[in-house]
């Protein structure tokens, strides 16, 4: 999980929505935290779009790494903070 968001489907049907030339974009990160739902917005060559709830399973450290890009960064945040 090293700068890495592992979703999951809020709903399983919404597997079928998505396209594999589709653009997809994860909307609510700036707000990310433990047990909050996100939204997937999907956008096909033709300009159609559509979105669905997609879950994460992060922790509040997890959510730190993330943002940081990965646990040794958050680490070198840190150490640089407190000198």
């Amino acid at each position: 999980k090293q700068g890495m968001l592992p979703l999951t489907f809020a709903n399983a049907e919404d597997y079928e929505k998505v396209g594999s030339r589709d653009e997809i974009a994860i909307q609510g990160l700036a707000d990310l935290a433990p047990g909050k739902t996100l939204t997937v917005q999907g956008t096909r060559a033709n300009g159609e779009t559509y979105t669905f709830p997609v879950k994460h399973t992060f922790n509040e450290n997890q959510i730190g790494w993330f943002k940081a890009g990965s646990a040794l960064n958050k680490m070198a945040e840190a150490s640089a903070s407190a000198n």
